[in-house]
């Protein structure tokens, strides 16, 4: 059996934990403490960071990126009649305009002061609107150009689900003024997929992450900046 080792909180291993579970592929998970890594861990992952995935003939593969694309290669694709070049290409294109907003969400929700947190949701916002443009043209489906789900649903999973625990414990709306984008992220959240991809305890672990009092979203008023990457704070390593 596949084997992933997370750390409960990290966006990119719950990208590859979506993609087993839309794929139907059984798997065990570990998770370890990214504050004391074991050694175990750090002898096979070069860049010390989650997600790990170890195959079943013993092989780590880390990066999700790479994961993902073995994970493809190895099962049955979510929509295999995106088989032309120019479609896969337009796929990876728009999973990577999801995975790139990862640290930036995380950057968000961590900001201390009302003023960090506005600075950064433009930066947010002026990649929703390039999603909210192509929406626009792609009505009528329940996903992503299609009613069946995909890789790039699967990748713009974590950014939905942070996004809905925000809303329902703090009020905050991160789609606000997107319509179409909220919708698409009602509907992937409909699926149920979110809550097989992540631990008993991701809810409470988050919110103590990034709703605290240290954070603005938690009520907070700090003039530290923090936020994933380039911080020694970070969700996923």
């Amino acid at each position: 059996m596949l084997k992933i080792v997370s750390y409960v909180i990290c966006p990119f291993v719950q990208r590859i934990t979506g993609l087993l579970e839309a794929k139907g592929v059984p798997y065990e998970i570990e998770y370890i403490s990214l504050k004391d890594k074991p050694q175990w861990f750090l002898d096979i992952a070069p860049n010390g960071q989650v997600p790990l995935l170890i195959t079943e003939d013993n092989i780590a593969l880390f990066e999700s990126d790479a994961i993902a694309e073995y994970l493809d290669d190895e099962f049955p694709l979510l929509r295999p009649e995106i088989n032309k070049s120019a479609c896969r290409a337009r796929q990876r294109a728009w999973v990577f305009q999801g995975t790139k907003l990862y640290l930036k969400q995380c950057s968000h929700m961590q900001s201390g002061n009302q003023q960090i947190f506005e600075e950064r949701q433009e930066s947010m916002h002026n990649q929703f609107a390039k999603v909210e443009s192509f929406l626009s043209g792609h009505t009528g489906t329940k996903y992503f150009c299609a009613d069946i789900i995909g890789n790039i649903d699967i990748a713009w999973l974590p950014l939905f689900h942070r996004a809905a625990l925000v809303q329902k414990h703090s009020g905050t709306k991160l789609f606000e003024g997107f319509p179409l984008l909220q919708i698409w992220a009602d509907n992937v959240m409909a699926t149920g997929i979110a809550a097989k991809t992540v631990h008993d305890s991701f809810e409470d672990s988050f919110v103590n992450f990034y709703l605290s009092d240290k954070t603005y979203l938690g009520g907070g008023n700090k003039t530290s900046n923090g936020g994933c990457g380039g911080s020694s704070i970070s969700c996923c390593g």
